[in-house]
């Protein structure tokens, strides 16, 4: 394996933690929005498809261009509704930033680690 398809395999994982990481930006604003319109009469609560579309891209070439693939915004349409027409619950809305949270710090702790090791080897390559 030579240094070029080193280089290839540190730049798709580059670009699937940056995709990772605009998702869970994406996701912080659905959740938001949906803890924003809790008592909204009417509103329905939405998520983001991110990994869902991860999948189908890997799945159908083998090989996903990530630059392509963008997290989407999408009413979820699942959960129970209440009298006024909501679907908002508070518990799960919290539960899930916690989750988004953590796959966050994941993307950003492996990015970061990805760049110092890059970094150790332009420097060791001197």
């Amino acid at each position: 394996m030579g240094p070029k398809t080193e280089m290839s395999k540190t730049s798709n994982i580059i670009d699937f933690l940056e995709a990772g990481i605009k998702a869970e930006s994406l996701r912080y604003e659905a959740i938001a929005s949906n803890i924003a319109n809790l008592r909204t009469p009417g509103y329905r609560r939405i998520g983001v498809k991110f990994e869902e579309l991860l999948a189908k891209a890997l799945d159908s070439s083998g090989a996903a261009d990530l630059s392509e693939i963008e997290a989407q915004i999408h009413q979820l349409n699942t959960t129970p509704v209440k009298s006024n027409g909501n679907d908002v619950n508070l518990e799960v809305e919290v539960g899930e930033m916690v989750k988004n949270t953590l796959r966050h710090k994941v993307y950003i702790r492996a990015l970061s680690k990805k760049y110092r090791q890059m970094e150790l080897a332009i420097s060791t390559g001197k």
